[in-house]
């Protein structure tokens, strides 16, 4: 099943454009970020659609803003693995700090998932708008009530307010000349911090980008290590010493280089040796 695939099995190579193309063509969504996945509804759905009514809807909240939100649709999925005996551990910490690679994991091995319960087929008869209607809608319209309430309250005292107003305008006039230039001065600051979120993202984006590269490149290097032909050799060993070292193991390196040394003084030694022999036979 494929709750034990391995972390370089094929599913793990899937891209994030695929993956999104999955779940908008599935549920009839429209993500185009895989961090718009990170609050577990759209994984809960899509349990829900490979084993249709498995999943108590009415708890998925699809509208989640908050990291407590997610961990409650998390424990949501985790409850169905549990039902359908799935032995896969969802790593909540990490999914709800929004993280790209992070969530494009999980998605990766869920979709290798649902492929393996229905062939990659999908099920013509759920209707993924009209199950959405059954969970996630109770947060949305909590607040409509209360703004019918608020709209109610206003009404009420629109009559009373009216006499302070007219007050206000005629004790603020005198001072209006007086308040334009702290209104430019606000408004000044605001398109300025604007304009440094706005350089920001674009800082964040561009880390992103080259976080993955790099991540990409690494992914590379450990499949070429783990070939069945090359797995064994010295090199290889020393390379994968550094690319599973924990952070607090700053010995890594030296270990790494001490295979090296060892493998080429080996080489070195076998090289006289094969002079040796050839002067001998001489």
């Amino acid at each position: 099943m494929a709750a034990n695939i391995g972390i370089m099995d094929s599913a793990y190579f899937v891209g994030r454009n695929e993956i999104l193309g999955w779940i908008n063509d599935r549920l009839q969504l429209n993500l185009t970020r895989i961090e718009e996945a990170a609050s577990g509804a759209v994984q809960c759905q899509m349990m829900d659609m490979t084993h249709p009514g498995i999943v108590p809807m009415h708890k998925v909240n699809f509208d989640g803003k908050t990291e407590y939100d997610f961990i409650q649709n998390y424990k949501v999925l985790q409850d169905v693995f549990t039902k359908l005996k799935i032995d896969k551990h969802i790593e909540v910490n990490r999914l709800v700090k929004a993280r790209t690679l992070d969530n494009l994991e999980f998605l990766q091995w869920l979709k290798r998932y649902c492929d393996s319960v229905n062939g990659g087929l999908m099920n013509e008869n759920y209707n993924p708008v009209e199950r959405r209607t059954k969970g996630g809608n109770r947060s949305v319209r909590g607040p409509l009530k209360n703004s019918k309430s608020l709209q109610t309250n206003n009404s009420v005292n629109s009559s009373s307010c009216d006499a302070d107003q007219v007050a206000l305008r005629s004790s603020t006039s005198t001072g209006t000349k007086h308040m334009k230039p702290v209104a430019n001065d606000t408004s000044s600051k605001v398109q300025s911090m604007n304009k440094e979120i706005t350089d920001l993202k674009v800082s964040v984006d561009l880390l992103e980008k080259e976080r993955d590269f790099y991540f990409a490149k690494l992914r590379d290097v450990e499949v070429l290590c783990q070939a069945p032909e090359l797995e064994n050799l010295p090199m290889a060993v020393a390379i994968r010493k550094i690319l599973y070292a924990a952070d607090e193991n700053k010995d890594a390196l030296a270990e790494a280089q001490e295979i090296v040394s060892e493998l080429m003084n080996a080489e070195q030694t076998g090289l006289s040796d094969d002079d040796s022999v050839k002067t001998n036979s001489e």
